[in-house]
């Protein structure tokens, strides 16, 4: 089942949903998916390594700031999978789940097999994005490992500001983009945020990369009552904001999970308070999601659905 529920309202609202990280804990695991999703994550890298990881020539400093903060809080959080040792510049990192020690000198790339943050995000499911920090507030994409991304890629957003990143998504910067902006300017070193944003997909691919969008079109277009339920897919990104102290810079963590329809409206009351966000949704709302080849037939699934006690 999905750690996460994102539907709160009972009918659309275009809101950012940013709430303080009280738990600390940056990155989730999640036991049952990380050995395949670490493979994944591997393939996809071997297969077509600037698609999945870029980095600009001046982000090294942020890179190892992001290994050094990641690091220590997943011994912090699991304990039972991690394991550090620190002496000096000396360091050694013991991943109990992938089997496997890494012995290097912090600070020093020569001593890493891979890009500190490419080598970090091979230890986490989580994808992880360095944003500048900018006199001007642009906070621009520098650096990224990119493996699970809903529509878009590196290629088209490196170096691109926060608010030119956003400007495909409707309604974004007539509502939220400003205030947006605003909350990763003012964000502090030691105060990380977090939310949660949705989809729903018509297959389980994690990787939604532009170049298999028409995959997810062809699939969409074959969504019946008969097959939604395990066809369509609840897409959940529990997104992470961490301020980095030294070079100022912000992390942004991305941890993708995903069920079938028919796991998540198990409880009825899911399956309602769905379908009232999905038919108040703006129309230009449901073709960013994708959702219009198929939005009649997921609201007449959700329908019947809520109308079953499951509890």
């Amino acid at each position: 089942m999905l750690p996460y529920f994102p539907f709160k309202d009972d009918t659309f609202k275009m809101a950012m949903g940013v709430q303080a990280l009280d738990s600390g804990c940056l990155i989730e695991i999640d036991e049952e998916q990380y050995q395949s999703e670490l493979a994944l994550k591997n393939a996809l890298l071997l297969d077509a390594y600037r698609e999945y990881f870029q980095a600009l020539p001046d982000t090294e400093a942020a890179q190892w700031e992001v290994v050094e903060l990641l690091l220590q809080n997943m011994v912090a959080h699991y304990p039972q999978y991690f394991a550090l040792v620190q002496d000096g510049k000396h360091w050694r990192w013991r991943n109990q789940l992938l089997g496997e020690e890494t012995r290097f000198l912090f600070g020093e790339r020569e001593r890493l097999p891979l890009p500190p943050l490419d080598w970090v995000g091979r230890q986490v499911q989580e994808d992880l994005l360095i944003m500048q920090n900018t006199d001007d507030g642009r906070m621009p994409l520098v650096a990224g490992q990119l493996c699970f991304p809903s529509t878009w890629c590196l290629d088209d957003k490196m170096q691109q500001s926060f608010l030119t990143i956003h400007q495909s998504v409707p309604l974004f910067a007539e509502y939220i983009g400003r205030s947006s902006s605003l909350l990763l300017q003012r964000l502090k070193v030691g105060r990380p945020v977090w939310r949660l944003n949705w989809s729903i997909k018509a297959t389980a691919r994690l990787n939604h990369t532009p170049r298999f969008h028409h995959e997810e079109l062809q699939a969409a277009r074959e969504i019946t009552l008969a097959n939604i339920g395990e066809r369509c897919f609840l897409r959940i990104e529990r997104q992470g904001l961490v301020r980095l102290p030294l070079t100022n810079a912000i992390l942004f963590t991305i941890h993708t999970y995903q069920a079938p329809l028919v796991q998540v409206v198990a409880k009825a009351e899911y399956a309602r308070r769905m379908y009232t966000v999905v038919r108040t949704m703006p129309e230009e709302m449901r073709r960013y999601k994708a959702l219009v080849s198929f939005v009649d037939v997921l609201l007449e699934y959700l329908a019947d659905q809520g109308r079953q006690d499951k509890m």
